[in-house]
C-alpha cells in the first residue's frame, strides 16, 4: 500500500446471496450452517416465511443453523399458511414461486410499496401447471393467495422483462416438482441476469445443478452459467429435475451492491478508501461498480488487503445498466459531481423497486442544481458546480439505496439531511457505523 493514508471500511454480507442461502437451506434435507449471513429487515422476513412453512432456526455462535423442510411444503387442509414479506421484493417473488410447488393455500402480503409491485409474470408462467393466483388488492400484486397441489412437471415460459427474480424462484420451485420442468426464457428482454447466476451458484453449492441449454443453429446445446454473457429470450432454457437440496456449511461473501457506496466514497472524496471483505472473483453483477468507477476516472486496485479506490477527475460516461440497476443511485450521484454528461439507459425496471427509483433519483440529484433529464428507460445527467456549505433535505422515499447513495453528497461539501435515515436497515443496518469512519476524516 506504500503507506498511503487511507480509510478502511468493511463490506456487509451479500443481501442477494443471504436470501438465496436461507431459502435453499430452508428447502434442504438436514441442518445447514450459514456463516456471515446478513441480518437486516429484508432477511428477517425471508426467515419468517421459512419458519411459517416449517424450517427451524437456531444460533451457533455467530453462525445461523437452518433445519430444512426436505423439499416438502404443505398447508393443513382448510388452513392457509400466512407469509409476511414486508417490503422485500426478493422475498416476495422467490417465496411466491417456491410455495407454488407446495400443497395447499399460501397467503402472501407485505406493506408499503410491496402491494404495488407486480408478480403477474409468475402467474402467467405457473398457471399452465395448475397453480392458481388470486389477488385481494391490485390485480397482479400482493396481497395474493397461491393455491397449488404441487407441480407435476412440464414446460413453462417465463418473461424477465422487469425482474430476474421470477426465474430464480421458479428454479428453486422446480426442484420440488414430480417430474422434469423445462423453463423457457420468453418476453422481449432480460434484465438483471447476473442475479440468476447467483441463484445457480447457491443451488450448485447445495447439490442441485439445473441444466442450461442455448439454441444454436436450431439445436439445443448445453452451456455453463459463466458462458452466458448475453441472454436473449427464446434462445435459453433450463432443465430442472426433481431433487432435494442437501444441507451443508455455507459462507456468504461480501455484498458489492451495498459496498458500492463505500467504494464510491473513495472516488468522490479526497482520501483513498480500502474496502475489505469483497471477493474480486464474485459472480455478483454489481461487481460492475469497479469497472464503472474506473471508466469514470477513479483509480481502482485489487490488493491482498481489499479493494482500493482513489479519487481522480471524474468524468461523465455512457452506461447500459440493465444488468446492475441497484447501482444506478450510486452512479447517478457520482455523475452529478463529475465533469461532462452521463447517460444511463436500459433501467426502466427501476420504476417498480422499493420506490419509483428512477424518478426518485431524478428528483433528488436535481436538488443540488444538477441538470437532469428523466427518460423512459434512464437518465441524462449534466452536472454543474455544487455550492459547498448548503444544507439540503433529501427525500429517501423509504428506500435504502436512495438514503445511502445521497450520503455521498457530504463529500461534495453539502450538509445532507435525510427524511428517513433508518431505512438503510432494510439491507445494511451497519451502514451508518461504516459511514461514520468516512465522516470523521472530513469533519
Amino acid at each position: 500500500m506504500n503507506n498511503i493514508e487511507l480509510i478502511t471500511l468493511n463490506a456487509p454480507s451479500s443481501k442477494s446471496m443471504s436470501h438465496r442461502a436461507l431459502l435453499t437451506a430452508g428447502l434442504a434435507e438436514g441442518t445447514s450452517r450459514l456463516r456471515n449471513i446478513l441480518e437486516s429487515d429484508d432477511l428477517s422476513h425471508t426467515r419468517m416465511c421459512l419458519e411459517a412453512i416449517g424450517a427451524k432456526f437456531s444460533k451457533s455462535g455467530p453462525d445461523l443453523m437452518v433445519k430444512g423442510v426436505g423439499g416438502n411444503i404443505s398447508a393443513e387442509p382448510g388452513k392457509k399458511i400466512f407469509l409476511d414479506v414486508g417490503e422485500s421484493g426478493t422475498t416476495c417473488r422467490l417465496v411466491a414461486a417456491m410455495v407454488s410447488a407446495g400443497k395447499g393455500e399460501f397467503e402472501i402480503s407485505g406493506r408499503g410499496r410491496m402491494h404495488q409491485r407486480p408478480v403477474k409474470s409468475l402467474e402467467r408462467a405457473l398457471s399452465p401447471l395448475g397453480v392458481k393466483f388470486s389477488y385481494s388488492g391490485l390485480d397482479g400484486c400482493p396481497p395474493l393467495t397461491v393455491s397449488s397441489q404441487g407441480i407435476p412437471g412440464g414446460e413453462i415460459n417465463i418473461s424477465l422483462d422487469d425482474s430476474s427474480q421470477y426465474l430464480s424462484g421458479i428454479l428453486l420451485a422446480a426442484t420440488m416438482a414430480e417430474d422434469l420442468v423445462v423453463i423457457n426464457i420468453a418476453g422481449q428482454k432480460v434484465v438483471s441476469w447476473p442475479y440468476v447466476n447467483l441463484t445457480l451458484q447457491v443451488m450448485e453449492e447445495f447439490g442441485q445443478v439445473p441444466e442450461i441449454q442455448v439454441l444454436e443453429d436450431n439445436n439445443w446445446k448445453s452451456a455453463k452459467p459463466t458462458e452466458l454473457s448475453k441472454v436473449e429470450p427464446g434462445k435459453v432454457r433450463f432443465l430442472v429435475r426433481p431433487m432435494v437440496f442437501k444441507a451443508r456449511d455455507y459462507q456468504v461473501e461480501g455484498d458489492f451492491s451495498n459496498a458500492s457506496y463505500l467504494l464510491a466514497s473513495g472516488a468522490a472524496g479526497q482520501m483513498p478508501v480500502l474496502v475489505q471483505g469483497l471477493n474480486p472473483d464474485s459472480r455478483q453483477g454489481d461487481k460492475a461498480i469497479l469497472d464503472i468507477l474506473a471508466k469514470m476516472g477513479a483509480v481502482v486496485k485489487t490488493t491482498d488487503q481489499g479493494i482500493l479506490v482513489q479519487s481522480s477527475d471524474l468524468k461523465g460516461v455512457e452506461l447500459d445498466m440493465g444488468a446492475s440497476p441497484d447501482l444506478v443511485p450510486t452512479v447517478a450521484v457520482l455523475a452529478s459531481m463529475a465533469r461532462g454528461r452521463t447517460r444511463i439507459s436500459n433501467v426502466e425496471h427501476l420504476k417498480i423497486k422499493e420506490s419509483d427509483r428512477l424518478k426518485g433519483v431524478y428528483n433528488e440529484i436535481s436538488r443540488t442544481g444538477c441538470k437532469c433529464e428523466l427518460q423512459n428507460d434512464g437518465l441524462v445527467i449534466d452536472p454543474v458546480k455544487i455550492e459547498k456549505g448548503q444544507e439540503i433535505l433529501f427525500s429517501t422515499y423509504n428506500d435504502h439505496r436512495m438514503a445511502m447513495s445521497l450520503s455521498l453528497y457530504e463529500l461534495a461539501g453539502i450538509k445532507v439531511v435525510l427524511d428517513n435515515p433508518d431505512c438503510v436497515n432494510k439491507s445494511f443496518p451497519g451502514f451508518w457505523g461504516e459511514w461514520a469512519k468516512v465522516r470523521r476524516v472530513y469533519e
